[in-house]
C-alpha cells in the first residue's frame, strides 16, 4: 500500500477499550499479511466478526485446463464470452498457472444477495465496460471504464453495477500484488519518476456502517473451491478502521507514459509486480522523437516469461486486425513482434491511441477449455509476408 489511511471512528490507542454509545464494546479485528510482519489494518466492528450461523457444502470452481504445454502464439476473442446474471458465475478462467489466474467476466447483475471474499489471492479487476460501486467493509469506491480495482486477499466485497452491460478483465494473484520497487523510496512514497503518484490512487470513501443481524451469505474462495458462509451479522458493520491493507482504484487514464527519443521497452509501462509476474498498461502516448526512430516495437523473444496482452481500445499499431477484447499469448522463447507492414507503417507517426493491459508471467500458462472456444487458430501464421492478417 502506498500510504496510511484512517476512516470513520477509531480509538486513540490500538487494543484499548472502545465502547459503543450503549456501553458495549466494538469488536476489534486485525487484518494482517505475512503473519504479523507486513501491511495490516485494524478494523472496528459493531459486532464480533466471528459469528457464523452455518457453512454450506463447498464446491469446486477449478479451471478446466485443456492444454498445459503451450508453445504456440495464440489469439482469443474475449468479447465472445457470454454474459451471465451472476458475478461469480460470469467469471471465466482463460489462462492459468500456479501463480495467477487470468479471467474474463460479463456480469449483468449487481451482487445484492451475497458477498465475496477471496481468502487466498489478491485481485485486480480491470473495468473494460460498465461503471458502478465497489462496496467493502472499508468503504466504497466508485468505478468506471479504465479503472483497475485492486482488492487484497481477505477483503469482503460486493460489486454494484449501474447497467447490465459490463466487461471485466480479472487477474487473480496468489502472491501479493504491489507497486514496482523502483517506483518507491525507502519510506514507501512513490518517487518523482514514477508514472503515477498517491494523488492518482482512489482509496475507500463513503463508509457505510450496517449494524444489522440476520443471515448474510459470504462466498469465500480458497484455492479452487468456494465455501458458502452464513454470518449472523452484516459484513459491513464497520464503524472505523486504519492501516495499510485496503482496496483501491487506479485508472489507466491517470498513468503518465514514459517516452524517449527511441523505442522504450515494456518495463516503462509497468503498473504492478509480484515475485511471479508483472503487469503493464499501454496507454495513449506520443511516439519516439529521434528523427530516424521506429515507433513499432522490435522483434523479441521473452526467454523467461509468457506474454499476455488484453486489448482494450484504439488502433494497435503493431498488430493487424486486432479488436477490443482480444487476448494474445506469446509463449516463452518464441520470437514475436510487429505484423507485416506495421514497422514501415509506424515510421513518421507522432502518437498512438492504443490502450491495452499486459501480464508477463515467469512460468508457463495453461489454456482452459474456455480459451480454446474463443481461439482464432490462424493467428500463429499471421507473420507471413502477404498474409493480410
Amino acid at each position: 500500500m502506498p500510504h496510511y489511511i484512517s476512516l470513520g471512528q477509531i480509538p486513540r490507542k490500538r487494543h484499548t477499550v472502545f465502547r459503543k454509545p450503549d456501553g458495549g464494546l466494538y469488536g476489534e479485528q486485525l487484518v494482517s499479511t505475512e503473519g504479523f510482519s507486513d501491511a495490516y489494518s485494524l478494523v472496528y466492528h459493531c459486532h464480533p466478526p466471528t459469528m457464523v450461523n452455518s457453512i454450506d457444502p463447498s464446491y469446486s470452481v477449478a479451471p478446466l485446463v485443456a492444454e498445459s504445454d503451450n508453445m504456440q502464439h495464440r489469439l482469443f476473442t474475449g468479447m465472445d464470452i457470454p454474459s451471465a446474471g451472476d458475478y461469480l458465475e460470469s467469471r471465466v478462467p482463460v489462462l492459468v498457472n500456479n501463480d495467477v489466474h487470468i479471467s474474463l467476466a460479463a456480469p449483468r447483475n449487481s451482487m445484492d444477495s451475497y458477498f465475496f471474499k477471496n481468502s487466498g489471492a489478491d485481485e485486480m479487476i480491470f473495468v473494460h465496460r460498465g461503471d458502478g460501486m465497489l462496496k467493502t467493509m472499508y468503504g466504497n469506491i466508485p468505478f468506471g471504464y479504465g479503472d483497475q480495482l485492486v482488492i487484497p486477499r481477505g477483503i469482503i466485497y460486493q460489486l454494484e453495477f449501474k447497467t447490465s452491460d459490463n466487461r471485466l478483465f480479472i487477474v487473480e494473484s496468489f502472491t501479493p500484488l504491489r507497486f514496482p520497487k523502483r517506483y518507491m523510496n525507502r519510506y514507501g512514497q512513490l518517487l518523482e519518476h514514477s508514472p503515477f503518484c498517491e494523488r492518482d490512487i482512489r482509496t475507500p470513501q463513503f463508509l457505510e456502517t450496517h449494524d444489522e443481524k440476520g443471515d448474510f451469505l459470504v462466498k469465500v474462495k480458497r484455492g479452487d473451491r468456494l465455501w458458502p458462509y452464513h454470518y449472523a451479522t452484516h459484513p459491513f458493520d464497520v464503524i472505523g478502521w486504519d492501516g495499510y491493507h485496503y482496496p483501491f482504484a487506479l485508472s489507466v487514464f491517470d498513468f503518465e507514459p514514459i517516452t524517449g527519443r527511441i523505442h522504450q521497452p515494456p518495463p516503462v509501462h509497468q503498473t504492478f509486480e509480484t515475485p511471479t509476474f508483472v503487469m503493464c498498461a499501454f496507454v495513449p502516448r506520443l511516439y519516439d522523437y529521434h528523427p530516424e526512430s521506429i515507433p513499432a516495437p522490435y522483434h523479441h523473444s521473452n526467454v523467461d516469461s509468457d506474454e499476455v496482452l488484453y486489448y482494450v481500445d484504439g488502433d494497435f499499431m503493431s498488430r493487424n486486425n486486432i479488436k477490443p477484447g482480444n487476448i494474445t499469448l506469446h509463449p516463452i522463447g518464441i520470437p514475436h513482434g510487429p505484423h507485416p507492414g506495421a514497422i514501415e507503417r509506424s515510421i513518421g507517426a507522432k502518437e498512438t491511441k492504443e490502450l491495452a493491459v499486459m501480464v508477463d508471467t515467469f512460468y508457463p500458462l495453461s489454456l482452459t477449455t474456455h480459451a480454446l472456444e474463443m481461439e482464432k487458430p490462424e493467428y500463429m501464421s499471421t507473420w507471413f509476408e502477404g498474409s493480410g492478417e
